[in-house]
């Protein structure tokens, strides 16, 4: 009978260690382990020729370094990459990769779908199956780094890390946090708690606990100035209102001696653009360490919003700034392959919950309130 062999993807330095020790090895072998994995990118044991060769035999018989299965890559013609990853037989999830001239950015998922049910997201209209393990969050930026042709100390190739694909990532608090600890380890994959972010679309307890345990940067959804409108937008809103989640963002940011908060705002034609609507958004953000992201709206089939024009984003944009918070227009990037913000849809058949509503934010609530 054979032995599962364990992922080793998605362990933390301290668990690997622990693994390492219960085999008789001793921590230093697991600390030139994880180096190997991260720092260098191998994830074939007898390429790590300063291991021991029976410590190697160990680990070839009873560990892995298990990737994301490749489903799809998709190539725009501004050079973003989406690659469809395989969750199950059934399943799949997406990470996008966006080169810049000074920067490259990995968006990865945490979830397979979504259970917020945000009107303007495709990803919430798929339903949402399960959450992703610290492996699987872990092997997408492991498995991009493969794809890219990443080499040892080159940092270049993905900068930057959002966790704004698939998924509200405070809905997987127990598995995203290892993730961050080993995206953040200086013997790890040794990213600055500046270019980690995390996408949040306002689940307030888990906002608190977060700064309790990471301090990473902090973008929250936010969409609306009000809370009537953005109810309608964002459901979890019916649970945690807008006084309720700022109160949490300043929290986190007073916490984690953080610079600021970035407010993601999609812009809709005639629901959430207009001068007052910027002033109002303004007066609420006014005085505080925030900044505001205007995210010109993805369309996706079965939707009936619509795009802003850029004359009317520029003008809610000055109009924001004019009120004393910094606001700037994000530029949509590979949208010829529904990789831009919003459109990320994956594959979502096994459907555990189609919908959020409001009889299920407090079930999605406490369900992530589970410590990791």
């Amino acid at each position: 009978m054979s032995v599962e062999r364990v992922n080793l993807l998605g362990l933390t330095r301290p668990q690997l260690e622990a693994w390492v020790l219960e085999r008789g090895g001793k921590a230093f072998r697991a600390r030139q382990l994880f180096h190997w994995l991260y720092k260098r990118g191998e994830s074939q044991f007898d390429a790590m020729t300063d291991l021991a060769k029976d410590f190697r035999a160990q680990l070839n018989a009873e560990a892995e370094v298990r990737l994301p299965e490749i489903v799809t890559r998709q190539d725009a013609s501004d050079g973003t990459i989406k690659w469809m990853l395989k969750a199950d037989q059934a399943q799949g999830f997406e990470m996008v990769y966006i080169p810049e001239t000074d920067r490259g950015t990995l968006c990865i998922s945490s979830q397979v779908g979504c259970a917020m049910d945000c009107s303007f997201c495709s990803t919430a209209q798929q339903g949402f199956n399960r959450n992703l393990s610290p492996a699987e969050i872990v092997g997408q930026v492991f498995l991009a780094h493969k794809e890219l042709g990443f080499k040892a100390g080159d940092n270049r190739i993905i900068s930057n890390i959002v966790m704004m694909g698939m998924g509200e990532p405070l809905a997987n608090f127990r598995n995203v946090i290892p993730a961050i600890r080993i995206l953040l380890d200086d013997l790890g994959l040794d990213f600055s708690r500046r270019r980690l972010t995390l996408s949040t679309s306002g689940l307030v307890p888990q906002m608190y606990k977060l700064a309790e345990e990471t301090n990473v940067a902090l973008a929250v959804s936010l969409h609306a100035p009000d809370d009537e409108l953005r109810s309608q937008l964002v459901p979890v809103n019916r649970r945690h209102p807008i006084a309720e989640l700022l109160a949490a963002c300043w929290h986190y940011i007073d916490e984690q001696n953080g610079r600021s908060v970035t407010f993601e705002y999609v812009m809709l034609e005639g629901v959430n653009d207009s001068p007052a609507q910027a002033r109002a958004l303004a007066r609420l953000l006014k005085g505080h360490p925030a900044k505001v992201n205007l995210i010109p709206f993805n369309p996706f089939p079965g939707t009936s919003y619509r795009r802003s024009s850029m004359q009317v984003i520029e003008a809610f944009r000055d109009q924001v700034l004019k009120g004393g918070v910094m606001a700037t227009i994000r530029r949509t990037r590979g949208d010829d392959i529904d990789a831009a913000c919003g459109q990320l849809v994956g594959r979502v058949i096994d459907r555990t919950t189609v919908r959020l509503g409001a009889k299920r934010i407090g079930v999605v609530a406490e369900a992530a309130g589970a410590q990791p």
